[in-house]
């Protein structure tokens, strides 16, 4: 280790030890300080020369392994690997259904109907051909879509929505990536999230090679406390949230306190993206890009009212940034495809989307209610508008343990581990989708096993 920059010297540091280290130990790598194939110290012996716990530096090796910028083995030690793009693989945010098994993972929009439409509207399209489908698409081609995304959001839910302010992409995962590309700078940059978030959050900051960091949350979303608390120890450029409808836990943030984090957006120069695509309902409370317009994103897409074939999502930029998003969604994917935009549009306007929309919302409240007939015994977090639950353990049992009994009856859910952020802790709690292509049949028949199973802790088993 020949390395004046590492280790770094965590004595003169007033941050945290562990975002100080890993945020050294990346920099030295990617810059080359670190040569490819250095020996890294083992575990303990660094932790004793920086005066840190060994489960310090451990987290940050193991978060360095998950980044690919150095390599393990047991017996072997510690090695930089390069820094090159090859990153180990997540689990798919997408899991098709699986012959043979009852699958209560994957959030899917119900079938109501709504396939018929979109047949009709591409026959209409087919003969119509309103703007040719030879050319690449543009700012005019697809100028009508954004005007109908801003009526079918509201001027009510984030404000005053110019259609230059709209820019549309391959669903919200895909927009949520094209604001942040848009928002984050330097080489560092950060990224706050909720302390349990959607895996495609973890996802979009290590491509972008981004710092994140959770901020702890209560029964009514992020803390505005901690958010400060945060923000004023590691900085951050942009927070990335979900407080309409929060998914694993189906919390929502009220008005007051969404109206506190505006205020601390603008103290801190943060930039918000709220990410509203779980949202089935016409949300009462205003979005962020409602309270401050100059600093938010609101991203949402059809995906889970409408159809997720269509792929078909949009950012409302805040005012004034919608032709810097426009030119880093050219410079990704050129536009989207001319059918599809031409598809929603029609959807829009000839009232589809929105009689779609009403269907799923009630759909979705009937498995909901289904639910919790069979489970509401137990502690579920729950709403008529989320088509999924949030169980909390029974003593004698972890989220991750149930997950494994569950898989054993043939029984696929979510544990709280896979939504917590890679140096966050997760909740003794499940998410149970409900599965809206299971006939109701099977879904109680799943529900009623779980229910069976949280009955009967392994540790209450008699020995």
């Amino acid at each position: 280790m020949t390395d004046t920059n590492w280790p770094p010297d965590l004595s003169k540091s007033t941050e945290s030890k562990y975002i100080v280290l890993i945020q050294s130990l990346r920099a030295s790598i990617r810059t080359g300080r670190l040569a490819r194939g250095a020996k890294l110290p083992p575990v303990r012996e660094l932790a004793w020369d920086l005066g840190i716990t060994p489960g310090t530096v451990a987290r940050a090796y193991k978060l360095a392994a998950e980044e690919g910028l150095v390599e393990t083995g047991v017996g072997r030690g510690t090695f930089v690997s390069g820094g090159l793009l090859s990153q180990p693989a997540e689990d798919p945010l997408l899991n098709p259904p699986q012959p043979g098994w009852l699958d209560l993972r994957a959030v899917r929009v119900p079938d109501v109907g709504q396939e018929a439409h979109i047949r009709r509207v591409l026959q209409d399209l087919g003969r119509s051909n309103v703007h040719g489908y030879v050319d690449y698409p543009s700012p005019q081609t697809d100028h009508g879509a954004r005007v109908a995304v801003g009526h079918w959001i509201g001027p009510d839910r984030a404000g005053r929505i110019a259609a230059e302010d709209v820019v549309l992409g391959l669903g919200a995962q895909n927009v949520s990536m094209m604001a942040l590309q848009a928002v984050l700078q330097g080489t560092t940059p950060v990224i706050l999230t909720e302390s349990l978030a959607y895996p495609g959050v973890r996802h979009a900051a290590r491509l972008l090679r981004a710092q994140l960091i959770g901020v702890d949350m209560d029964e009514h979303g992020l803390r505005p406390d901690h958010l400060e608390e945060v923000l004023r120890r590691h900085g951050g450029q942009v927070l990335l949230t979900s407080p309409e409808l929060h998914s694993p836990t189906t919390c929502h943030t009220p008005a007051a306190r969404k109206a506190e984090i505006a205020a601390l957006a603008r103290q801190f120069e943060l930039q918000i993206i709220e990410d509203d695509c779980h949202c089935l309902t016409r949300a009462e409370t205003p979005a962020y890009r409602a309270l401050c317009p100059e600093r938010a994103w609101f991203v949402s897409s059809l995906s889970k009212t409408v159809s997720a074939a269509l792929r078909f999502g949009y950012a409302v930029a805040p005012v004034g940034q919608g032709s810097q998003a426009r030119q880093v969604a050219q410079s990704s994917f050129y536009g989207m495809p001319q059918p599809m935009v031409d598809t929603a549009t029609a959807l829009f306007r000839s009232g589809a989307a929105e009689e779609t929309r009403q269907k799923v919302e009630s759909e979705v409240a009937r498995k909901v209610r289904m639910a919790i007939n069979l489970l509401g015994g137990w502690d579920v977090q729950w709403r008529e508008d989320a088509p999924f639950v949030w169980l909390r353990m029974p003593q004698g049992w972890r989220g991750s343990t149930f997950a494994r009994a569950c898989e054993a009856e043939g029984i696929r859910i979510k544990p709280a581990d896979e939504f917590a952020l890679p140096d966050g802790q997760a909740p003794n709690a499940v998410r149970v989708s409900l599965n809206p292509y299971m006939p109701d049949r099977e879904l109680e028949a799943a529900l009623a096993t779980m229910s069976r199973l949280l009955d009967a802790p392994p540790l209450a088993v008699d020995i």
